[in-house]
């Protein structure tokens, strides 16, 4: 529960900084006098007034009219909270055409656009002249395959500049971007880009990690084998004579090394990039759920980018002169939010590579040495930080830094004072939430207030959001669902292969009648900001990485010894781990050995993250009258919570199972 009063505030900006932010100066100029509380409130009771005034504050580029605005209108539909429907809305400004990678290069000059790290350091940087030439050649060479509008260009690749290149180059030809990270295992992937079928595919022969090299050749080989719609592997050279390609690149299909992909479009002259309607479809994105294959979230170019400058202007306080870092994989929406960046001018750094190998401190190294004025992490980050007793600020390297952006997971009340005690007493921390699906975020910072001890300070500008009871009433002093009520720009445009839209409907508003339920457990606090508790599905999220139950039991139920199995997230030191629960064919016993495979299957198949903690052998496992397993009767059990579905269950006994488990102890 939040306290009845608010407490005394961690960090409080000085007026010249509130005076110099980016969003005082947008209050003054559309809602001069009004606090943050009311410019919220006009923020959604009058959509169409606030997302013009974004629109014309932040610059977005757009075909111009003369004599009238670059749209015929704001909104329309705007009633209807519900998937996009041309006919029936909501649909944001029809009639607007725009290109998000001119968006993204606006800026053709010698200040440095993009530096890239790995485990070893400073690898190379490019200024905005050169990353805006860079693109060009790429978008010649996918223009030579064939690549135009609504084709879909696959990356699987490590966060490195040539990422950012790809994706600009085929959002400038108004091609759609997917990424995965080269983490996940040949059947995660195929999860994913299996759906979308992509015309070209970037791949790395590797990467490095902790300090290994993990090449990549065999995946992608047989990744690229069960894609027949791929007409081009590209090849990017990651690991130079760690991992030479001529080794494997043969027997790939259809692939060629980067250089000479490059060189056979060197002919094509540069053209004007072509601009699209706001909602033309520029990522595909996976949010994965509890049944079937990963989700693919279809986003679309106008409401991204707009959503992203609105956070990163206002909320974020960035501008021209920032340097800004997160870490995050290309296969994170984070990525993505930290790339659209580049549209207001900042400098960009990217790293690849642990973020605790083999320097603990690698990661505060890298923002001292590149003066980063905005740090993004995430809570289990710093809370690993505070274990290990690191101190970045004692040395005052980090003096440029100005605010400390933490998502992923719920931030700790005691990673605030972590950060206000041995990082930097005068840092605007900002705990920020949304997801994959909106490819942005529900709340976020406000660098003109105040922060306070574990709570996130605001709700985003334009974001309609609101805590509800299980009977779908607002709540303003208790936890609930978080729900937004009213449509907003980022929505997704559709789900990849969902005509109908039914699979759009039932993943967000099938639980409250004219509302987005996100499946996030939250609470509004007295200073109106909000604390997450944690996720009110059965979707898991460890150390902030969002994981599906399903691509869990994809690989376990593949094992001929497990008849079916159940995962859920156990509460355990300030986040979660991942527990899987196995029943198994009649006279088998879990063992060491048993549990060893289950860990390879689901570490080689899907990836690291959905390793579980703890394997556990159960005799039975609580369904549903219909007959699906319950993993939320079966997460309350393991907590020693009143199980709220219990009659809905057809064998309640089994939850007996699960009660008072000695191995979830330790």
């Amino acid at each position: 529960m939040a306290p009845a009063v608010v407490s005394a505030p961690l960090w409080t900006p000085s007026p010249e900084r509130v005076a110099r932010a980016n969003l005082t100066r947008f209050t003054e100029r559309f809602r001069p006098g009004l606090a943050y509380p009311e410019l919220w409130q006009w923020s959604v009771e009058c959509p169409e007034a606030f997302w013009a005034a974004v629109w014309k504050f932040t610059g977005l580029l757009a075909e111009e009219r003369p004599g009238r605005a670059p749209w015929d209108a704001v909104l329309v539909g705007g009633t209807r909270m519900a998937p996009p429907n041309p006919l029936q809305g909501p649909r944001w400004f029809p009639g607007a055409r725009l290109n998000f990678a001119e968006n993204l290069l606006l800026y053709r000059d010698d200040r440095e656009a993009l530096v890239s790290w790995n485990e070893e350091g400073r690898q190379r940087a490019l200024t905005y002249r050169q990353l805006h030439a860079e693109v060009l050649r790429w978008r010649a060479a996918l223009m030579a395959e064939g690549v135009g509008p609504g084709d879909r260009v696959a990356g699987f690749l490590p966060n490195l500049p040539e990422a950012v290149i790809a994706m600009l180059a085929t959002a400038s030809l108004g091609a759609i971007w997917s990424g995965c990270s080269p983490d996940f295992g040949e059947r995660a992937v195929l999860d994913r880009f299996g759906q979308i079928a992509p015309k070209v595919l970037v791949v790395a022969d590797g990467y490095r990690y902790a300090g290994k090299v993990i090449g990549l050749g065999e995946r992608v080989t047989r990744i690229a084998e069960a894609l027949p719609a791929v007409q081009r592997v590209v090849v990017v050279e990651c690991l130079g004579d760690a991992a030479p390609v001529a080794a494997w690149i043969g027997a790939v299909p259809r692939a060629r090394r980067r250089a000479d992909w490059l060189a056979q479009a060197a002919h094509f002259a540069p053209t004007p990039f072509a601009r699209f309607p706001f909602d033309h479809p520029l990522y595909i994105l996976y949010s994965s759920g509890t049944t079937g294959l990963p989700k693919a979230i279809v986003h679309g170019a106008g409401g991204t980018l707009l959503q992203h400058l609105k956070e990163l202007v206002l909320h974020t306080d960035l501008r021209r002169d920032d340097r800004i870092f997160y870490y995050t994989t290309c296969g994170w929406m984070m990525w993505n939010w930290l790339v659209s960046s580049l549209a207001v001018g900042a400098t960009v750094v990217l790293y690849d590579g642990a973020p605790m190998a083999p320097a603990k401190d690698i990661l505060w190294r890298l923002a001292a040495e590149e003066r980063i004025t905005v740090f993004g992490t995430s809570a289990k980050y710093l809370a690993l930080c505070e274990k290990e007793g690191l101190a970045p600020g004692g040395a005052g390297g980090l003096g440029a830094l100005r605010a400390i952006l933490s998502t992923g997971s719920p931030l700790a009340a005691h990673s605030y004072d972590y950060v206000y005690g041995r990082i930097k007493p005068d840092v605007h921390l900002a705990s920020i939430s949304g997801g994959t699906d909106i490819v942005s975020c529900f709340a976020l910072g406000n660098p003109a207030a105040p922060v306070f001890r574990g709570e996130l300070q605001a709700r985003g500008l334009g974001m309609a959001v609101e805590v509800f009871s299980p009977e779908g009433t607002p709540l303003a002093d208790a936890p609930g669902e978080l729900v937004c009520t009213r449509p907003f720009p980022s929505m997704p445009v559709a789900f990849w292969n969902d005509p109908d839209g039914s699979r759009y409907r039932a993943a967000y508003f099938e639980h409250f009648p004219n509302a987005w339920r996100h499946g996030d457990w939250a609470e509004r606090t007295p200073s109106d900001g909000l604390i997450i508790y944690g996720r009110s599905d059965a979707t898991l999220n460890p150390g902030g990485v969002r994981i599906g139950t399903a691509e869990i039991y994809r690989q376990v139920e593949r094992l001929e010894e497990v008849v079916e199995s159940l995962v859920v997230a156990q509460d355990w030191e300030e986040d979660v781990r991942v527990v899987l629960f196995v029943r198994l064919r009649e006279g088998v016993q879990l063992d060491e050995a048993l549990r060893e495979r289950i860990r390879r299957e689901i570490r080689t198949h899907a990836s690291p993250h959905h390793v579980p903690k703890k394997i556990l052998q159960v005799a039975d496992l609580p369904r549903t009258l219909n007959g699906k397993l319950s993993e939320l009767a079966v997460r309350a059990a393991i907590h020693g919570r009143a199980v709220g579905n219990a009659d809905a269950l057809a064998n309640p006994e089994a939850l007996a199972l699960f009660q008072g488990l000695p191995e979830l102890a330790s």
